[in-house]
C-alpha cells in the first residue's frame, strides 16, 4: 500500500502571488503542443508557417481554458455555480472538464479556420496530436492536486488519498496520465506521421481517447454530488466518452474508404 505524498499545490509563492501546480501542468501542455506543432509545420510540405502556429496555439489555448471551464460547470457542477457563480474562476483549483475544452477547441478551430482560410478536417488532423502531452501534463495536476482518486482497491499500488478515508484507491489519475498522455501521443503522432485521409487523424484520437476514458472510468471514483448516471455504474466520464468513440470510429471509416486529401 502506497500513500499519496501530499505535493503543496502551491509551486511557487511570491508574496501574495502563488503558482500553482496545475497551471504550471497546463503551461507546460501548451508549451509541449507550441513545440511539437513547429516540428509538424517543419515538414516539408505541411503548408504551415511558424507564424500560424503560434496564432493556432493562441486559439487552441482559448478554448481549452474557456470550454473546459464552461463545461466543467455544466456537467459536474452547475449547482455550485448557481450557489456562488464567481467560482467559475477559480481554474487553480481544479476543475477542468476535457468534454468541454474539446468543444471549446472546436469553436476556436472553426474561427481559425475562418480567419486563415484552413480547411476544418485538415486542421483539426494537424492539431490532434498534438493535445496528448497536454492531457498527460493535465492529468499529473489532478494527482498533485490529489483530487480524482479511483475506487478502492487491493492491489499493491494502491493509495491512501488524504479526503478520500483509510482505504486505498487506484491512483487513476496516473493511469490517465499514462493511458491520454504517453499511450495516444506515441499512437497518434505515429499514425500522423504519414500522409493519411483527411479526417483520419481525428477519428483515431476520438476514438482512442474515448475508449481510453472510458475503461479507466471504471476504477475511477464518480464524482460523489453526481454518482452513477445509469444502469447503475455509468459515469457522466463515461456517458461524455461515448458519442466521441461513435464520432471517431465514425469519421475514421469515412475518412479511409474517402481517400481523398491528406491530413
Amino acid at each position: 500500500m502506497l500513500r499519496h505524498p501530499d505535493i503543496d499545490p502551491v509551486a511557487i509563492r511570491l508574496g501574495p502571488l502563488q503558482v500553482h501546480w496545475y497551471g504550471i501542468m497546463y503551461l507546460v501542455g501548451f508549451a509541449a503542443g507550441w513545440w511539437l506543432g513547429r516540428r509538424r509545420a517543419a515538414r516539408s510540405g505541411s503548408g504551415w508557417s511558424a507564424r500560424e502556429v503560434d496564432d493556432l496555439v493562441f486559439y487552441v489555448a482559448l478554448g481549452v481554458i474557456l470550454g473546459g471551464r464552461l463545461g466543467y460547470v455544466l456537467f459536474y457542477g452547475l449547482d455550485a455555480f448557481l450557489a456562488r457563480p464567481l467560482s467559475i474562476l477559480e481554474v487553480w483549483k481544479g476543475g477542468m472538464s476535457f468534454h468541454g475544452g474539446l468543444l471549446g477547441v472546436a469553436v476556436a478551430l472553426g474561427l481559425f479556420a475562418r480567419r486563415f482560410g484552413k480547411p476544418l478536417l485538415a486542421l483539426a488532423d494537424f492539431v490532434a496530436p498534438l493535445v496528448p502531452v497536454g492531457l498527460g501534463a493535465g492529468r499529473i495536476g489532478n494527482f498533485i492536486n490529489g483530487e480524482l482518486w479511483g475506487r478502492p482497491t487491493a492491489l499493491p499500488w494502491g493509495m491512501v488519498f488524504e479526503g478520500a478515508g483509510p482505504l486505498p484507491r487506484h491512483p487513476s489519475q496516473l493511469y490517465e496520465a499514462f493511458l491520454e498522455g504517453v499511450v495516444l501521443f506515441a499512437l497518434v503522432w505515429w499514425f500522423s506521421a504519414r500522409p493519411r485521409p483527411a479526417g483520419a487523424v481525428t477519428g483515431l484520437f476520438l476514438l482512442l481517447y474515448g475508449g481510453f476514458r472510458f475503461l479507466v472510468e471504471f476504477v475511477r471514483e464518480p464524482d460523489a454530488h453526481i454518482g452513477f448516471v445509469a444502469f447503475g455504474w455509468m459515469t457522466m466520464g463515461q456517458l461524455l466518452s461515448l458519442p466521441m468513440i461513435a464520432a471517431g470510429a465514425g469519421l475514421l471509416l469515412w475518412a479511409l474508404r474517402r481517400r481523398e486529401g491528406v491530413a
